[in-house]
């Protein structure tokens, strides 16, 4: 039977919480004074995403305060002042050329290293698949119903067709925060496939050819009441799919989803228990990420953070202040610095033992 190893980090944190020693051997591209964006002192609270670009500068979205960048010596708050289209940002991501992407409440902006620039979308019916497209979701944008694709010249809004189940899929006594076709989390697989999963309609595959679909009743709906969505997909490596919570894996038929009109699949077994997940059968959890060594890491919204190495689970409590911290994302860097986000307590960093409140 597994065991949670508990951290309990009240004492330890308190002494950390001025300072963090970086443990990465990274060496950061400190750019030029910045033509736009304001210097600041500190990153501010709201850090919802982490990203490392190119040039290892580290780039943080928020929940209100723009972007922030650091480059290891100096950070750069950016905001609609620069040419954001909301201060309400989420995805960060980079083009071949060094470009930086922006999904904001508002739309998908591109950062040249000069300027800020909007993305006109365009609405189309037209899915295609190429190696270089890039993937936004804009989560909370009003009335969008699909995915946007950039293919480097033209970004286009797309819409899921109808698809299986019909509308009894939609469980009328549950009301999502958020409509049920937004986009909640979006992932490439290893054989190149775009993977979209959904507030309330399931997950959907779409391979250059077709969009085919999954859907669980548990994967949206949790035992307590309320829609949780699927906010996390991952292919592991050993071609099983995680979604959503641990009460199972997937492993999907290739042939039979070619002859079918959804995505055929066999059902694993999942990790852990009760025991394990302190009183419940199973958790849910919106990132899930896997390290260099292959341990899986799954980030919680209010249990902190579980690492599965294959044999044992490990409960990671993460504190600010005394105060269990509310998760929303986990990023792995090219380093294997493991960084949470939070709607509330800035972001942290693993140091080997715990996660600490990153002060740069």
């Amino acid at each position: 039977m597994n065991m949670i190893v508990k951290l309990s980090l009240f004492f330890i944190l308190l002494a950390s919480c001025n300072g963090l020693t970086r443990t990465t051997d990274s060496t950061f591209v400190a750019d030029e004074t910045p033509e736009i964006g304001t210097v600041v002192d500190s990153l501010g609270d709201h850090l919802w995403y982490v990203f490392q670009d190119s040039k290892n500068n580290y780039w943080f979205s928020s929940d209100g305060e723009g972007v922030y960048r650091y480059d290891g010596k100096t950070i750069v708050n950016f905001t609609t002042k620069d040419g954001l289209s909301n201060d309400r940002t989420r995805q960060i991501q980079e083009d071949k050329d060094g470009n930086l992407y922006f999904s904001t409440l508002a739309g998908i902006d591109k950062f040249d290293g000069k300027t800020i620039s909007k993305l006109t979308p365009i609405k189309s019916t037209d899915w295609k698949l190429a190696p270089d497209d890039m993937w936004f979701t804009v989560l909370g944008k009003a009335n969008d119903r699909g995915p946007y694709r950039f293919d480097g010249t033209h970004l286009y809004q797309l819409e899921f067709p109808e698809h299986f189940p019909p509308e009894d899929l939609k469980d009328k006594e549950i009301s999502s925060f958020y409509s049920p076709e937004d986009v909640y989390y979006i992932y490439k697989d290893r054989k190149g496939a775009m993977w979209f999963g959904t507030a309330e309609l399931g997950a959907c595959r779409f391979d250059g050819k077709s969009l085919k679909w999954i859907y669980e009743h548990d994967l949206t709906y949790t035992p307590r009441g309320g829609s949780f969505g699927i906010r996390s997909i991952y292919e592991d490596q050993e071609g099983s799919f995680w979604m959503c919570n641990t009460s199972q894996r997937f492993l999907f038929d290739e042939d039979k989803t070619a002859k079918s009109d959804r995505l055929e699949y066999t059902k694993m077994a999942g990790i852990g228990d009760a025991t394990d997940f302190g009183g419940d059968k199973q958790i849910y959890y919106s990132h899930i990420v896997e390290d260099a060594s292959g341990t899986i890491w799954l980030t919680t919204w209010d249990q902190g953070v579980f690492a599965y190495d294959g044999k044992e689970i490990i409960n990671y409590d993460v504190i600010d202040k005394m105060k269990d911290v509310q998760l929303i994302s986990m990023y792995r860097d090219r380093e294997d610095n493991l960084w949470l986000g939070t709607p509330e307590n800035g972001v942290f960093m693993f140091d080997g033992e715990r996660f600490v409140r990153f002060y740069p």
